[in-house]
């Protein structure tokens, strides 16, 4: 006899990274292709020298440092193993099981994951027509069960993104006493005009159940050290300290993401690059006459619906990998301007285009 689990775990979905091995060309995980500045990989090295000892459970450094870069207070920042890890906190200090999390479909695979985990139950709302989130339709579906509300702007896996007047209307609609969680993983690459780019920590400072969150995996290129964090008011902050994971944040991703913030400019300038080639990429596409979203990330949506699986088995039939979505669509994570065009080549051969464009 085995030790007694749980039997509802047999309904829990388990997160699906992106597919990867030797040779291919990855652009299936939302990974930026540079590494680490220099001066971030020499905190990094030096680091890793006191990895005998155990790191500082609140990040405090590093606390420290983003609540200046943000022009908050300390105890508004926490730390995480990623912010996907923050995601799950924060379903475990509002949700008993019974209670509802309320989110889009199609959004981040994590946010089933987390909110069944907790117990609790999942409320999800489709995007529009044009992948984006339907904020009338979320408000609409709030009910008294209601406790908390995943926002991911830009989404992935769409890329799409609302504006700030659309999202200050709606977080002026969601109830006082339900937590509203703006996922801004992609921030660093909308390029939405100055006066409608919607940002987080902004928008919370005068809407207490508001949480924030961004990561370090993306624009700054640490996904491999794990090292996410929320704003929020600061009774949201000290409840997330109560179900953090000791020492879940290690003590070279904190060196490594304060060495990132001390060359912020440097490394968000290197996201032109990526949205340069963003618009490149979707701009073939378009002209090859697929359908594609309109992104504000570092990625493509390829709405292929029951397409999407014969797409990415083609693809990676020539060690070129992207992430399907059975029955809704294609991601294409944005690489190196080779990549890219080894992605186009084969997605705009003539057998390609008969079987999945239009």
């Amino acid at each position: 006899m085995t030790a007694r689990i749980r039997e509802d775990l047999e309904s829990i979905p388990p997160y699906v990274p992106g597919r990867n091995f030797p040779g291919a060309i990855k652009l299936a995980s939302n990974e930026t292709t540079l590494g680490p500045l220099p001066s971030v990989s020499k905190a990094i090295a030096e680091a890793v020298e006191s990895a005998n000892r155990y790191p500082d459970n609140g990040s405090v450094e590093l606390v420290t440092a983003l609540a200046d870069s943000l022009g908050v207070a300390p105890e508004n920042v926490a730390a995480g193993c990623g912010s996907v890890a923050i995601c799950q906190e924060l379903v475990a200090i509002t949700c008993v099981p019974g209670d509802e999390v309320l989110y889009a479909w199609r959004a981040f695979e994590a946010y089933p994951v987390v909110t069944k985990v907790a117990g609790a139950t999942e409320v999800t709302v489709p995007l529009d027509a044009d992948h984006v989130h339907d904020l009338d339709a979320i408000a609409a579906a709030i009910t008294p069960r209601t406790r908390l509300i995943f926002v991911c702007n830009p989404n992935n896996p769409t890329g799409t993104a609302v504006g700030r007047r659309a999202l200050e209307r709606f977080l002026d609609s969601v109830p006082a006493e339900i937590l509203v969680v703006l996922d801004e993983a992609y921030l660093e690459y909308v390029r939405i005009p100055v006066e409608d780019r919607a940002d987080g920590v902004e928008l919370g400072r005068s809407r207490p159940n508001v949480v924030v969150l961004r990561t370090f995996s993306k624009a700054y290129g640490l996904a491999g050290l794990r090292v996410g964090y929320a704003v929020g008011d600061p009774e949201i902050i000290r409840s997330l300290s109560k179900v953090h994971v000791p020492f879940s944040v290690s003590r070279v991703a904190q060196a490594a993401a304060i060495a990132s913030l001390e060359a912020q400019a440097e490394l968000l300038d290197r996201t032109d690059a990526v949205v340069a080639e963003r618009n490149r990429v979707r701009t073939a596409l378009l002209d090859a006459g697929y359908l594609v979203a309109e992104s504000e990330a570092n990625f493509v949506w390829l709405p292929l619906g029951d397409r999407a699986v014969p797409f990415a088995t083609l693809l990676a039939q020539s060690d070129v990998l992207v992430r399907p979505f059975a029955g809704d669509g294609v991601r294409v994570t944005i690489g190196d301007p080779h990549e890219n065009d080894a992605f186009l080549t084969l997605a705009t051969k003539p057998d390609a285009l008969a079987a999945f464009s239009g």
